[in-house]
């Protein structure tokens, strides 16, 4: 059975999925309270306040809500560009909505840090569902069931969302669409050049510096996980250091991926992480933002935003080389116990990687 928690206003719930373990959502005297001055007093916590507005706004389809909260000035980053403003993202909301009438979405985990005074941070797992049935950017209807995976990384104050960084597995949709992805991408590649202002001026991809190796992340003296995954993402990207794989990983790790990529242990993550350095082998990898929950005797559970840098110049997984740059924004969710990953939830946009391959010369 899912856990749940009861919309204030109507019987619909919020589901939670099993893989959530609430041990890192609670106090020492096991109460899911936080101080949460200048939010409704409706929201316990602010885990509840995540996932209740996402099932005010989407589900209950309280569209109007986003006035209470997100500020007028937000702006949601993806890797197609940033959305500036309330109206845009309200704007975005109806046209998805219409699309996807019966839209819902499924919380898989919330990973949190901050307070009401400074501003919480979030980084919000979950699974978005639907049927096809009104116009989207993707053309007519389909019919088509919908089903994938996205994290939400929010910077919330005072009620609002202030700022929010987007990951979709956009990729798998336009397959569960059945539309050509190579030809999809190209489409909207085209459309985005032919509205742009300009060309951006590109310098190398840094890594190191000339032709100096990438710096070294220095181990802490005691276990702490941001220095952790720091390190383990550094050597592993950035060092091509492929062999710390299983320092890292438990043997058993298993990961999930964009696009519907599944794979256990240390020879398949190894395989993985060789199959998006082929393509671009100047590939480099820079952690944006990460947070945490939990400690050393029942493990910890992190949240990593990053971004990944690289030239389409190698051969593999994404076809002949253009010679073009990618720019793309990722977030990875870690589960971190007896001093390994056990689990790892990595996703980005993989559809807006093929449009950024795609631009037209």
């Amino acid at each position: 059975m899912a856990k749940s928690i009861q919309s204030e206003n109507s019987p619909q719930t919020i589901s939670l999925q099993d893989k959530i373990d609430l041990r890192f959502m609670v106090d020492a005297q096991g109460q899911r309270r936080h101080a949460m001055e200048g939010f409704d007093p409706k929201f316990a916590d602010f885990v509840e306040y995540i996932l209740k507005i996402t099932h005010e706004i989407w589900e209950e389809k309280a569209i109007g809500k986003l006035y209470d909260y997100y500020a007028n000035t937000v702006q949601i980053h993806t890797s197609d560009g940033t959305i500036h403003g309330r109206e845009a993202v309200m704007a975005a909301t109806i046209a998805t909505l219409a699309a996807y009438p019966d839209r819902r979405l499924y919380g898989d985990e919330v990973i949190w840090s901050g307070d009401d005074v400074k501003g919480f941070y979030s980084s919000h797992r979950l699974t978005h569902t639907g049927t096809n049935r009104g116009w989207s950017l993707y053309g007519p209807p389909t019919g088509r069931k919908i089903s994938y995976r996205a994290i939400a990384d929010c910077f919330c104050k005072r009620n609002m969302v202030i700022e929010e960084w987007l990951v979709r597995d956009e990729l798998t949709l336009v397959r569960q669409l059945r539309l050509d992805p190579i030809a999809t991408a190209k489409e909207h590649a085209r459309r985005a050049a032919e509205s742009a202002a300009q060309t951006p001026v590109i310098g190398d991809v840094e890594r190191g510096i000339g032709q100096l190796p990438p710096s070294i992340i220095s181990a802490s003296e005691t276990f702490e996980p941001e220095n952790f995954i720091r390190r383990a993402l550094h050597e592993i990207w950035n060092w091509r250091l492929l062999n710390t794989v299983r320092h890292y990983f438990a043997e058993t790790i298993h990961l999930e991926s964009a696009s519907m990529r599944r794979l256990s242990g240390h020879n398949d993550y190894q395989a993985y992480v060789l199959s998006l350095l082929a393509p671009f082998p100047d590939l480099a990898l820079t952690v944006e933002h990460f947070c945490a929950l939990g400690d050393d005797a029942s493990g910890y559970r992190t949240a990593t935003r990053w971004r990944m840098r690289g030239t389409h110049t190698g051969y593999g997984i994404y076809g002949e080389p253009t010679g073009q740059r990618i720019n793309i924004l990722g977030v990875s969710h870690h589960l971190i116990q007896d001093g390994k990953i056990q689990q790892e939830w990595t996703l980005f946009d993989e559809f807006a990687l093929l449009k950024q391959l795609h631009r037209p010369v």
